[in-house]
């Protein structure tokens, strides 16, 4: 288990030592999922690290949202990107909660770590301008399954932590299976985190040769979206950093009981 990292800009989303627990869009049993009350269910129940989505509205501001419609969470035949902030701002979700902006998650929840998903191009400029904003580039990571996205993202942001895309990823894995370290860490070299599923398609992704590079590298490993509590536990015996889960609850008592 490595230990924490520290000092300015990408060190501070790493503040602290792992094994980590990412709230997968907060902790949703009780609160509609990406809400501010989501992300306050979790931070009660003692998480310091959120797994959160953004797409932007129709006025160019960073929404936090998995989908980019509202079909599944709201049942209305629209996209996030054509609705205005003031417009999602009235869409009832559940429980009292909207659509919040990614300025106000942050902002509602200033200790918090943020790992914030990029889901299209035009959410780009929002969230670099969201998180400048709040001056929250220290606490937050930034991802995308889109490798452009993610470099774009990391570029308005100098110093943000950032994890490896979904086609990098792949890469990474394909590397490591042909047996090619020096191009896995050449890989490596561009994050500061690996967030991966244990499986893609019935192949082992999360394997010790991965874990062992990323650990010689100094670069973290999380493994997205783990709820079993026995999964849990594996992953983490077997020496994954952090766990991405809809479940923080039972990850947090497990992490404390060992």
């Amino acid at each position: 288990m490595r230990p924490g990292r520290s000092g300015s800009g990408a060190g501070g989303y790493f503040n602290s030592p792992p094994p980590r627990v990412l709230a997968h869009r907060g902790l949703a049993l009780e609160a509609p999922e990406n809400t501010l009350l989501a992300f306050a269910k979790a931070i009660a129940a003692g998480v310091t690290h959120i797994e959160t989505d953004v797409h932007e509205s129709a006025d160019g501001v960073a929404i936090v949202s998995h989908d980019d419609t509202l079909t599944r969470v709201a049942g209305r035949n629209v996209s996030v990107n054509q609705l205005t902030v003031a417009e999602l701002g009235r869409v009832d979700l559940g429980s009292g909660q909207n659509f919040p902006t990614l300025a106000e998650a942050l902002d509602a929840f200033p200790d918090a770590r943020f790992n914030i998903d990029v889901k299209s191009a035009g959410a780009v400029q929002p969230t670099i301008d969201a998180i400048a904003a709040t001056g929250a580039v220290n606490r937050v990571l930034i991802t995308s399954f889109n490798s452009v996205r993610r470099k774009e993202t990391a570029k308005g942001l100098p110093g943000v932590a950032t994890s490896a895309s979904f086609s990098e990823m792949l890469q990474l894995t394909a590397a490591i299976r042909l047996g090619l370290r020096r191009r896995a860490r050449r890989l490596l070299a561009d994050f500061d985190a690996v967030q991966l599923p244990e499986r893609w398609k019935g192949v082992p992704v999360v394997t010790p040769p991965l874990l062992q590079l990323v650990e010689e590298v100094g670069v973290e490993a999380h493994v997205w979206t783990v709820n079993d509590p026995a999964d849990m536990l594996r992953l983490w015996n077997l020496g994954v950093d952090g766990i991405v889960t809809d479940r923080a609850d039972l990850a947090l008592e497990i992490l404390r009981a060992r």
